[in-house]
């Protein structure tokens, strides 16, 4: 008699398992994210793994199973790989870190597989090196590194989707940096369903991660991503991972953003700035430049402000248009910003600046397609609203941050004097900032002015 075959309800979103299906998770309270997955046998191979001997020494961030007093733990550096790129290695926190697993996800076209085998090409010239891809052939990858003139004569190459051979031919070959492209079409044959699925994605992702842990690989693994921008797969990828790093960019512009979003060895959040040209993509060592590239006859609306990404402050351009609105509810569009945070500053800005915006259109732009998460931005959204809606342009050399409280006060932000040197060294000669970032020295050729209220900060203008 056939043997009936098991089958498993597991999340989408999280990567819970269970006997029945289910309208919600009750793990991570997602609706209708369960699917069905088919049930091979027990993966003991997967689990217990033992690579090479040789390799199956590596004392670095897996488990030994011996127990340690926390004052007898060695707190020498962790030793670092250098991949010849300071912006990505910036992101990374000094670099690869010997067994750790980074994940790099991104639109399709935005520089995944170019910043990935640039990276590669330069380091297999100093240690051994593996590029493993599922998508492409090697003839396409061997054409793309032609014409980006990169040394291609150390690069060893493999094309693969399996990931038991993968790590077998890995385990022959011995490189110190391994590149998976990409974790989506990658499948284990015990694993009874199609690559890309839940359960492919999540037995993939760990046993990938073992092979890494034991034989000491700094392995990168290639992700894709959804329509929303999140990455594609169970949510638990993202825990089995040490570094979880967006490409963020546009097709029309040739700029792209490398964003950390999880980090066990460095700063979350920091930033990587790079350039697309024809020899691929080239870091960006002063991003502040690139992004305040203005115009020579400045309009109303128009402001700089500092914001802190990770470990350096990055001086951006707000742009505010107001109008007057044809519609019964007036548009509120905020690009590169929190939309409701927007609604609730120009909720502020009337209660206790006396401006009313209520009947007007308000779009507002942070030029260079960055996305400014923190809220050092509030006084800087507020007065490019009043600039345009006074139609009164603000001086080109003036720099403004600050946050804005609920009650019409400015609240410092952190990290206040590096802002305000980085924004000097910009050519800017005038900053208004929150009473408490008011500088403990004088900056040459610099005029701060503190305020401590949003009627301070219009009147400093001469906008009340």
């Amino acid at each position: 008699m056939a043997k009936k075959t098991k089958t498993a309800f597991v999340c989408n979103e999280c990567g819970a398992d269970y006997s029945k299906w289910a309208g919600q998770c009750g793990a991570c309270g997602a609706w209708n994210s369960l699917s069905e997955v088919r049930l091979g046998p027990a993966h003991t191979d997967s689990r217990s793994a033992n690579f090479t001997d040789a390799q199956a020494g590596y004392a670095g961030a897996a488990g030994q199973g011996k127990v340690q007093k926390l004052s007898e733990i060695d707190l020498s550096e962790l030793p670092r790989i250098p991949t010849n790129a300071s912006e990505l290695d910036r992101v990374l926190g000094g670099g690869l870190v010997p067994g750790s697993v980074v994940l790099i996800g991104g639109h399709p076209g935005a520089g995944k597989s170019t910043v990935l085998l640039q990276t590669l090409c330069h380091l297999s010239q100093t240690l051994p090196a593996l590029y493993v891809t599922g998508e492409e052939s090697l003839q396409q990858v061997a054409m793309r590194a032609k014409r980006l003139g990169l040394p291609a004569d150390h690069l060893q190459m493999l094309s693969e989707t399996n990931v038991e051979q993968i790590c077998l031919t890995a385990g022959e070959v011995k490189p110190k940096v391994m590149v998976v492209d990409s974790i989506q079409v990658m499948h284990m044959a015990e694993v009874q369903s199609a690559p890309g699925s839940v359960a492919q994605v999540r037995e993939s992702a760990a046993y990938l991660t073992r092979f890494a842990k034991q034989t000491g690989t700094a392995l990168i693994l290639v992700g894709h991503v959804t329509k929303d921008g999140s990455l594609a797969g169970p949510k638990v990828l993202e825990h089995i991972i040490d570094c979880s790093i967006m490409l963020e960019g546009t097709h029309d512009s040739r700029f792209r953003t490398l964003r950390a979003h999880k980090n066990r060895f460095g700063a979350v959040n920091e930033l990587g700035v790079f350039a697309m040209t024809e020899q691929g993509l080239k870091e960006v060592s002063n991003p502040s430049a690139i992004f305040l590239q203005r115009a020579e006859e400045i309009a109303a609306g128009s402001v700089v402000t500092s914001v802190w990404e990770g470990t350096r402050p990055l001086l951006v351009e707000l742009q505010a248009l107001v109008d007057d609105s044809s519609l019964g509810n007036p548009r509120r569009v905020a690009v590169g910003l929190d939309q409701n945070r927007l609604n609730m500053l120009l909720a502020v800005l009337h209660r206790h600046g006396g401006v009313l915006v209520g009947d007007q259109d308000v779009f507002i732009n942070v030029v260079g397609g960055v996305k400014v998460m923190e809220t050092s931005a509030d006084l800087t959204l507020l007065m490019a609203v009043v600039s345009s809606f006074r139609n009164r342009a603000l001086d080109r050399d003036l720099m403004i941050f600050g946050e804005v409280g609920l009650a019409g006060e400015i609240r410092p932000v952190p990290s206040g004097q590096e802002r305000l040197r980085e924004a000097a060294k910009h050519g800017f000669r005038k900053a208004i900032v929150p009473a408490a970032n008011r500088l403990k020295a004088d900056i040459e050729g610099m005029q701060v002015i503190p305020v401590k209220s949003l009627l301070e900060t219009l009147d400093a203008l001469g906008m009340h």
